[in-house]
């Protein structure tokens, strides 16, 4: 769990209508409650109503009275139904490799019951209710990461969740991994029996890619903010210009994300003394590199694909995805296609390239840091001792190693398709792997930032001038927790430390402390 949070609660009511991705957050990291609210548990209700209505008039209707998928055209008796609803479930939970984290799995329910509260699923209120209350009381169930192609929904996610309302599959609680029945006892919740639709609508919807999306979207607004104040460190370290930051350029091309940006960099080195400084290191150049100079242009495009993917993610949260939907105030069941994940696909497509572009400027930065034929004045590698120490050498090639990966991991998910169910379902939107892909890339930008942050810190006390007032803050953080090179150590800890400086933001919050809220 990250360190931005506390360990509290409090009580969010999920009403299908008005969830906040803020909120999504509190419930994955912070231990908060979710509850259904009143008016959705009476949708709920008339909803189950309806379905009810159709079994009793022994209506063919897909999932209800049907088998799934290509199977679409078998007809499941009355006294059958249930045991179709526990079978979707066992033979959909088919999921391999490592465990999502709890953070994601706790976003994941929270989501699904959200989607649940609008009342279009057919769900009696007490399964909805059963899957708040293992959520509530801290129980995570084992989903494997992979095996979902993100359409008919996050299928094999979904079903290794319902598994353990069950009481099958796996569960931790209480820091013990337990069969889900055992866990459920401990935790003194019953198992549910699943009725007609209600496996098909726990299992049917975008959840697994979502909770993903929502939290590296949450991490991802954090890293636009640190990227600025890297960049400006880098700036000041290499005795940059302050012109191409200036409003009046934004304004000739006015993109919000970049004049956002600009403006943080204002902000973060007013009062520098290395800011448009001549002297002879820097006399006769007329402008910086484009890592330098282009922070606003690069850096705000990264943001404006970040407020793109925000924008989508805050209309799915509060989305029906499953299927068929019920419409009991029309009495019609709707099989239609809102469990397709190609919306959350292109956007942690469009969000993982964003925030590998953060990166990559990144990286060139830090390589001009080392050069000493570059870096307007410093030691070549940051080491005043160079030649028998090798300085931060090495912390550049990490960062080269990170972008080169990243280069993989942004090819484009939501660009494959491949048909399942004997061609039934016959394009999918690989969307969780998306997602997948964008969380890796944050994290690999996460450590390429720290890495910056680091090496701006260490030529900016090599220049032993007076940084600006946000740059200032942020360097003081660093060197709290990181002293100052002076001769060579084992760097891995330094850029443990600053990664760690990085999520959750705390170094976000120290500056923005001294001059305010960053755009």
């Amino acid at each position: 769990m990250s360190s931005e949070y506390s360990n509290y609660e409090r009580t969010i009511l999920l009403d299908g209508e008005t969830l906040r991705l803020e909120q999504v957050v509190d419930v994955a990291r912070n231990f908060s409650r979710a509850e259904l609210a009143p008016e959705a548990k009476a949708r709920m209700a008339a909803s189950r109503k309806f379905v009810e209505q159709v079994i009793n008039e022994g209506q063919k209707v897909y999932g209800i009275t049907t088998g799934f998928g290509a199977l679409h055209d078998r007809f499941i008796s009355t006294d059958q139904a249930e045991q179709l609803q526990e079978n979707i479930i066992l033979s959909h939970s088919a999921g391999v490799g490592d465990p999502l984290p709890e953070e994601t799995v706790r976003a994941m329910m929270a989501l699904r019951a959200n989607a649940l509260a609008k009342g279009y699923s057919g769900i009696r209120v007490e399964i909805a209710e059963q899957l708040l209350d293992i959520l509530n009381k801290r129980i995570c169930p084992i989903i494997p990461a992979k095996g979902s192609v993100g359409s008919s929904g996050d299928l094999a996610p979904l079903a290794h969740m319902a598994l353990v309302m069950l009481g099958r599959g796996e569960a931790v609680y209480e820091g013990q991994r337990l069969p889900g029945a055992e866990a459920l006892k401990r935790a003194g919740i019953q198992p549910v029996k699943l009725k007609a639709k209600e496996g098909l609508a726990l299992t049917n919807g975008t959840q697994t890619m979502t909770a993903i999306g929502v939290l590296a979207l949450h991490d991802g607004e954090n890293l636009a903010k640190v990227a600025d104040i890297a960049g400006a460190m880098s700036l000041e370290a290499m005795k940059g210009k302050s012109c191409p930051f200036l409003d009046q350029v934004q304004k000739l091309r006015p993109f919000s994300g970049q004049a956002g940006c600009a403006a943080n960099i204002r902000r973060l080195i007013e009062g520098s003394q290395l800011i448009d400084r001549i002297d002879t290191d820097t006399e006769g150049e007329t402008q910086d590199a484009y890592s330098l100079r282009c922070i606003p242009q690069v850096h705000g495009a990264s943001r404006e694909a970040i407020a793109f993917t925000r924008r989508m993610l805050e209309i799915e949260i509060n989305s029906a995805t499953d299927n068929p939907l019920i419409f009991a105030d029309r009495s019609i069941v709707c099989s239609a296609g809102n469990f397709h994940g190609q919306p959350i696909a292109l956007a942690m497509d469009f969000l993982a390239l964003a925030l590998a572009e953060l990166g990559s400027i990144s990286e060139r930065r830090v390589a001009r840091l080392m050069d000493e034929n570059h870096n307007r004045g410093l030691p070549a590698f940051l080491t005043e001792s160079n030649g028998l120490n090798s300085g931060l050498m090495l912390a550049q090639y990490t960062a080269a190693s990170l972008v080169s990966e990243n280069k993989v991991l942004i090819h484009p998910a939501s660009g494959d398709s491949i048909p399942t169910s004997a061609n039934q379902e016959d394009h999918n939107s690989m969307g969780t792997i998306a997602a997948r892909q964008a969380q890796q890339v944050l994290e690999n930008v996460e450590r390429i930032l720290a890495i910056e942050l680091l090496c701006a810190a260490q030529a900016l006390g090599l220049r032993r001038q007076r940084p600006g007032v946000g740059t200032a803050a942020a360097y003081n953080l660093i060197r709290s927790q990181v002293p100052q090179l002076e001769k060579d150590r084992e760097i891995y800890r330094d850029i443990q430390t600053a990664v760690d400086l990085v999520r959750g933001g705390r170094i976000v919050r120290e500056v923005e402390r001294t001059v305010g809220q960053l755009q």
